[in-house]
């Protein structure tokens, strides 16, 4: 298959002062492409609007009355980066050979998707890209991200480093992602668990070329977080060995007390006392949220509350 249909899905959230930009590029891009037989000219742009409060929707549906190539997907509401994604590729499923994922601040090299298209001519049905480097990170967020990267691995969860949203998948890839009904995303994680024939992009991320990241510090770490109790139980086992190692400590501290006593060592302790009793305290609250926090993803996943609501579309307009 030589001339595939290509969808490309972009997740939006008040993405107005980069729009018109995005939408330029990946005019120019596309157009290549068909005009030189890469992909099929039923290939399409499709920006998801995830509840955005500014102009982005109005400026997407001008988009897709202008030009056959856009089209768009408005949400009731906002839903979250990792909704908003799933609900494009989901709704593009029956409409393309293979769907792209990108963000809208050009943060990512949309150069680079023809080498996505060749990899999935050559056979594969997911297509990572992976960033070479992080020199436009400041040194927290690369740490941060490093840190984040390895800890996922320890606790046992499959995921590509330095690897974001950023990914080709075929329809039959698709297809078998959404057979994962669970509401707690972390997609890259889920697709990981695909399976299938994959490949890899390497590509240098750029500056945001305009507007603010939806990523603030408390997003990314809530993100994180998501991630890891979404794909790991390794902290409710660490949870274990701590209260282990406590109760250890709580034996060793009593044979002590018996032993001074036995020797007639008066010691009042009112300091071990105190630093046990906080100590204690806090290994029983810090265990209580993280039981929690799984509880919390059970009640989430046990409603079967939609994912997404699309309020709008005008993929079947064209």
């Amino acid at each position: 298959m030589r001339d595939a249909k290509l969808y490309i899905v972009i997740p939006c959230y008040n993405e107005e002062a980069v729009l018109p930009e995005t939408a330029k590029r990946l005019e120019s891009l596309l157009s290549g492409m068909i005009q030189k037989g890469m992909v099929s000219r039923e290939s399409r742009t499709v920006f998801v609007d995830d509840g955005s409060k500014d102009k982005t929707w109005s400026m997407i549906a001008e988009l897709s009355r202008k030009n056959p190539l856009f089209q768009g997907i408005k949400l009731a509401r906002n839903t979250g980066h990792q909704n908003a994604l799933l609900a494009g590729l989901l709704s593009i499923c029956e409409y393309c050979d293979c769907c792209i994922s990108v963000d809208a601040d050009l943060q990512d090299d949309i150069e680079k998707i023809p080498e996505f298209v060749a990899k999935f001519y050559e056979g594969c049905d997911i297509v990572y890209g992976v960033r070479s480097k992080r020199e436009t990170d400041s040194w927290f967020k690369r740490f941060t991200a490093r840190a984040f990267y390895k800890l996922m691995k320890l606790l046992g969860a499959d995921v590509v480093e330095n690897h974001a949203d950023y990914r080709l998948m075929s329809r039959r890839a698709i297809e078998a992602l959404a057979q994962f009904p669970e509401v707690n995303l972390f997609l890259r994680g889920m697709v990981r668990l695909v399976g299938f024939r994959t490949g890899t992009v390497h590509y240098e991320r750029m500056e945001r070329f305009a507007g603010e990241s939806k990523y603030p510090l408390k997003k990314m770490l809530s993100f994180a977080f998501d991630g890891i109790t979404s794909f790991s139980i390794q902290p409710i086992r660490l949870v274990w060995g701590l209260g282990v190692f406590v109760c250890v400590l709580a034996v060793a501290a009593a044979v002590y007390t018996l032993c001074a006593r036995a020797f007639g060592v008066s010691v009042t302790g009112w300091s071990s006392l105190m630093i046990s009793i906080w100590f204690l305290g806090g290994v029983q609250l810090v265990s209580v949220g993280v039981i929690g926090e799984y509880i919390g993803k059970i009640y989430k996943e046990v409603k079967r509350r939609p994912r997404y609501i699309i309020e709008e579309s005008t993929l079947e307009d064209k």
